[in-house]
């Protein structure tokens, strides 16, 4: 998180430098500005990742990636049963997230491009449409934990969208690999009433992955984890019969 900060600090005075740069009399100011945005933008990008490492698996998303750079965890709770919540997360749509398809419209740069979980329908349930197209279907136990996972990052000659097996997945290693693994895990917390849990997790397989990936996911990650909030809110709308 302190990157993150880092590098939106440093993306805030870059914008306040061009501004005073515009400004007569000010340029001068604006110019220290922007550099010192600059230099605190690259700060942000490279600060090391720390790896993080399970003892003791619990989840099947901790089988699929004990280990891991990147990460975040976002919980909601439902007033539905743990059955209901679970049926919400493989039905819910693109088009009940709240500003999804903006945000992927924003993230592609407003590119068209095939149907994948960037570019996708409206009422067509999203989980579906990612593992149809990007994302693999790790494992799942019905009715508590579904795990998906894609690359998303790969060295020169191996094509991205191409789909391991989950064992493939979960024991990939080789250099120039960046693997993002991510969970819905429902669990009960009283009477009819659950609480859901969205955990991304992205291991890089050496140091220089790490880095590029590094500097891709402090820029991303104020949308991305309000992607994953909107998506839990979805589901909770849906489960509760909204």
């Amino acid at each position: 998180m302190l990157a993150v900060l880092t590098v939106y600090t440093g993306l805030l005075a870059c914008v306040a430098g061009g501004v005073w740069m515009l400004r007569a009399g000010r340029r001068r100011r604006g110019l220290l500005v922007l550099a010192a945005g600059t230099l605190t933008v690259g700060l942000g990008a490279t600060l090391p990742a720390p790896e993080l490492r399970l003892a003791n698996p619990t989840t099947l998303l901790d089988q699929f990636a004990p280990v891991y750079q990147f990460h975040e965890v976002h919980t909601t709770r439902v007033a539905a049963s743990r059955e209901q919540v679970y049926q919400a997360i493989q039905e819910v749509t693109a088009g009940e997230i709240l500003f999804f398809r903006t945000l992927t419209w924003l993230r592609r740069f407003g590119r068209p491009g095939p149907e994948s979980i960037l570019n996708a329908p409206e009422r067509l349930p999203l989980l579906e449409v990612a593992t149809r197209t990007s994302f693999l279907r790790l494992g799942e136990t019905p009715g508590r934990e579904i795990v998906v996972g894609t690359i998303v990052l790969a060295p020169p000659g191996w094509r991205l969208g191409s789909r391991p097996s989950p064992d493939d997945f979960r024991t990939l290693n080789a250099p120039g690999f960046a693997k993002a693994s991510m969970n819905f895990l429902v669990e009960e917390s009283g009477t009819n009433a659950s609480i859901v849990t969205t955990e991304t997790r992205v291991y890089a397989t050496d140091p220089g992955s790490r880095r590029c990936f590094a500097a891709y996911w402090r820029i991303i990650y104020p949308g991305s984890a309000w992607i994953r909030r909107v998506w839990l809110r979805a589901i909770r709308v849906r489960a509760e019969g909204g």
